[in-house]
């Protein structure tokens, strides 16, 4: 994973995959709190552990990165 400190791998998630992708941090929260195009399935790529269970997931890049 990555550090958690530029927001530039901002992806939202399919909200069927979802719950897949682990807990949020503070830290996480944070980062997203700050771009405009969050949604409730927001998620920075490199807080999030690729898994098994996650193959075949769908995610969106928003157009803004920070």
């Amino acid at each position: 994973g990555g550090e958690c400190a530029c927001g530039t791998c901002h992806m939202i998630v399919a909200e069927e995959w979802f719950d897949k992708t682990g807990a949020i941090t503070d830290a996480e929260e944070q980062m997203l709190s700050m771009t405009p195009e969050r949604t409730n399935t927001s998620r920075l790529g490199c807080q999030v552990k690729a898994k098994e269970a996650m193959d075949g997931m769908t995610v969106h890049l928003p157009e803004f990165q920070m």
